[in-house]
């Protein structure tokens, strides 16, 4: 029994009965109407008080009404009208029987307004008058239809009495407002009829009845049914509700758990999403599919968020044999809605037991299939199922799913389209960068790389290049742009800076070439629409361990940071230079001498920019991140993408090289000055090849001799002085090199049969791993590697 719900009221005669039959409360109108006193009759069972004691107590399922013959105090009988409403239990105990009699009370009824008579019994909409004790006092036919009730029986009742749904309550919360304020009042309510399987909405006005002398007698409800409008309302508001909510990603799950999660409880109470297995080649799945059809469920919703019992998890492969919804949807091409039990269902169930005993669970009665099908591909079926709401699918409703499952469908297409198109970018772009760094003595390097979140992958590179005379290259670089051709732009300007590097070109002067080649890019993509919008930004250094020297050059790139071996993280001071594309505008390089195991941060502009935040924020937390960078660089880079960005990943790709510098022991460095004078080769071999068996480099001392005679005697004869030679050597490698101040290049070719010369370089070029010739301001230097593994 509720508390607000009293039994002292002497209009109507009310008495609660438990499951078992035993009388628990009993009313001061019962008492008047039967005689007897509570006392007397609570914890008695009811089927005492019927006239004929061997008839049965109607315990009604759910509601009864009809009439009894029951037994007055006085030994006399009393025939009355019973409603009977099983109330649920609040808790654990057992349930209770609500018996409510109306008595045939003309005290009650309102002034004979002919007014009121007209309204209630002529007019064409349902029409009730309660009176001030808030008692039902007339109604007319179409009213008494709707509540399913004769209108006879709903004489005297309250509200709450009529069906004690919670509507009812803020129906007479509302009429006593009415009856207090004497204004009319509009409320909207949701009324099912006993013959129908769902409910109507109803705009019920609530108007006050005065009598005579202006008084409010009572109120006058009249209702309108507008369930048609209400329910078209709902379709357009979940219409709109999916067009705000789905597709806010380009993320395929995601997208699925959106058309999950908008169409429960609005349009059904269990849906699941299910999608086609990829083709090889990622080709889409056209026309009509024959089952079986093997779908990969990638989202589900239900009712208070929870999955049916058994239902299949999120990302199992379900199998849906001949006769299924899902498979029969997907073979026709439209939306198939299914009964449960039907025949159409019965060799699918019986088929498959698993799926069968998951529907039995969940207690599903129809299911309604519609095929997720976008730019004449089919990507799967969206299930919707019923089984709380008694109502089955109509033909509105599948109309509605299928234009919230269109919407859908093409949102996942896009999704799948762009999740192709970014793995195709992002495997072009691991492609182009590097592997895995080379092992050099000069430095011990490691790199992040990270396409962005959001925006795509874009054209950010590094690389770590080898050079001659223990020498190592560090480049980082942005491409403007996003997509497959800022990646294609990437690997060509990759491929540019490995090409002038190798020719030992100075950094500034390595911009510069650069330059060149996005101008001639920018034309290429342009034609003849003019100008292009190719650009870049880069960093270029060079890191000679022998004089623990890096020169480096920017072209509108962020500056390196330094981290010295016991100092805080600082940024280099560069000349910024121009991006490069502009052309006309020189670059310029700087110098600086950096101690043994500083560290050298190269990164690109998304790891410290963002739209939450400026450039300047995050260079302050990178400056932090890397402070005391002692540890393992793999940490040390772990730590600054934690640190610097942020939550949920950055806006744009992401590139960060760390290099700790090893300077070459001056124990391992050997130099000569060479008289210009053929005649002191040999004094000059037999030096090389005492320095060799001082490093414990005999096995190298045949070729290194060759090497170094070759070299000495054709800068002698051809070079210009002074000339010098050094050897350089570390664990796997010798290096020899011959210096003039002749700007002239030694070229390889091939000596005719009857030449006296010729045959040096090329003899070198056999005996070493690598040679070549690098220009400076004072001259040129050859030079040629031999690998000391190959000399045992």
């Amino acid at each position: 029994m509720r508390p607000d719900d009293p039994f002292d009221d002497a209009v109507t005669a009310r008495a609660v009965i438990a499951a078992d039959g035993t009388l628990t409360q009993w009313s001061e109108g019962a008492r008047l109407l039967l005689g007897h006193r509570p006392e007397e009759v609570v914890g008695r069972h009811a089927a005492e008080l019927l006239a004929d004691s061997a008839g049965p107590l109607p315990l009604p399922e759910d509601r009864w009404s009809g009439t009894l013959v029951l037994r007055h105090r006085d030994g006399g009988t009393v025939s009355v009208w019973v409603l009977a409403h099983h109330r649920q239990p609040s808790g654990d105990g057992p349930g209770e029987w609500l018996a409510v009699t109306p008595l045939e009370a003309t005290d009650y009824d309102l002034p004979d307004d002919p007014l009121v008579r007209k309204a209630v019994f002529q007019s064409p909409c349902a029409t009730m008058v309660f009176d001030q004790a808030l008692r039902l006092r007339g109604v007319n036919d179409a009213m008494a239809r709707l509540l399913g009730l004769p209108a006879d029986h709903l004489r005297g009742l309250r509200p709450t009495d009529i069906g004690g749904r919670p509507q009812h309550s803020e129906l007479e919360r509302q009429l006593r407002h009415v009856l207090r304020t004497g204004r009319p009042h509009d409320m909207q309510t949701h009324m099912k009829a006993r013959a129908e399987s769902h409910a109507h909405a109803w705009l019920a006005r609530l108007a006050p009845l005065t009598d005579r002398s202006g008084r409010v007698r009572g109120v006058c409800v009249t209702a309108h049914d507008f369930t048609e409008q209400f329910r078209a309302r709902e379709r357009l508001q979940l219409v709109n509700e999916a067009s705000s909510r789905i597709g806010t990603t380009l993320d395929v799950t995601r997208t699925a758990q959106e058309l999950a999660d908008v169409c429960v409880p609005a349009l059904a109470d269990f849906v699941s999403v299910e999608l086609l297995e990829p083709e090889e080649g990622g080709d889409e799945t056209s026309g009509r599919l024959s089952p079986p059809v093997s779908l990969r469920r990638v989202a589900q919703q239900a009712l208070g968020h929870d999955a049916p019992r058994d239902s299949a998890p999120v990302g199992e492969l379900v199998v849906y044999p001949e006769n299924s919804p899902q498979a029969d949807s997907l073979a026709a091409g439209h939306s198939i809605v299914a009964s449960v039990p039907s025949g159409d269902l019965d060799s699918w169930l019986s088929e498959d037991e698993t799926q069968a005993r998951r529907i039995e669970k969940s207690g599903v009665h129809t299911i309604l299939s519609v095929p997720l099908q976008a730019r004449g591909a089919t990507l799967g079926v969206a299930a919707f199922a019923r089984s709380s709401q008694p109502e089955a699918f109509t033909h509105d409703d599948v109309l509605l799913a299928e234009e919230v499952t269109a919407r859908a469908a093409v949102c996942i297409d896009n999704a799948r389209r762009y999740s192709r198109e970014r793995e195709t970018t992002l495997t072009l772009q691991r492609s182009l960068l590097p592997r895995s760094l080379p092992r050099t003595a000069a430095l011990e390097a490691a790199t992040r790389y990270l396409p962005a979140a959001r925006s795509g992958v874009g054209g950010d590179w590094f690389d770590v290049i080898p050079l001659s005379g223990m020498r190592v290259a560090m480049v980082v670089g942005d491409v403007v742009g996003h997509g497959i051709q800022a990646s294609a732009t990437m690997g060509r300007l990759r491929t540019a800076v490995r090409t002038l590097a190798d020719i030992d070109l100075a950094p500034d002067e390595l911009l510069t070439h650069l330059d060149d080649l996005v101008l001639h890019l920018s034309e290429e993509a342009a034609g003849d629409s003019g100008p292009g919008e190719v650009g870049a930004t880069c960093l270029y250094a060079v890191y000679d361990p022998v004089s623990r020297r890096c020169t480096l050059s920017r072209a509108g790139h962020p500056p390196p940071v330094v981290i010295p071996p016991h100092g805080s993280a600082l940024h280099l001071e560069l000349p910024s230079g121009p991006p490069l594309g502009l052309g006309g505008l020189p670059f310029e390089s700087a110098e600086f001498e950096l101690a043994d195991d500083s560290v050298l941060a190269f990164y690109t502009d998304g790891l410290v920019t963002s739209r939450e935040r400026d450039a300047g924020q995050g260079e302050a937390l990178l400056l932090e991140a890397l402070s005391g960078a002692s540890g393992p660089l793999d940490e040390t880079c772990d730590r600054v993408l934690n640190s610097v960005l942020v939550p949920g990943g950055a806006t744009d790709d992401v590139a960060l090289l760390l290099a700790r510098l090893r300077g070459l022991p001056s124990s391992q460095v050997a130099t000569w000055d060479i008289p210009a004078d053929p005649a002191l080769v040999a004094p000059i071999r037999k030096q090389v090849l005492d320095q060799l068996a001082a490093w414990e480099l005999t096995d190298a001392s045949f070729t290194a001799e060759l090497v170094v005679s070759e070299l000495v005697t054709n800068a002698i004869r051809y070079g210009a002085p002074p000339i010098r030679l050094r050897l350089i050597h570390d664990a796997t490698t010798l290096i020899c090199e011959v210096s003039d101040t002749s700007h002239t290049a030694p070229h390889l070719r091939r000596a005719k049969t009857w030449d006296e010369g010729g045959r040096g370089l090329l003899l070198v070029a056999q005996l070493t791993q690598r040679w070549g010739t690098r220009h400076t301001t004072e001259g040129k230097t050859i030079w040629a590697e031999l690998v000391l593994a190959d000399m045992e």
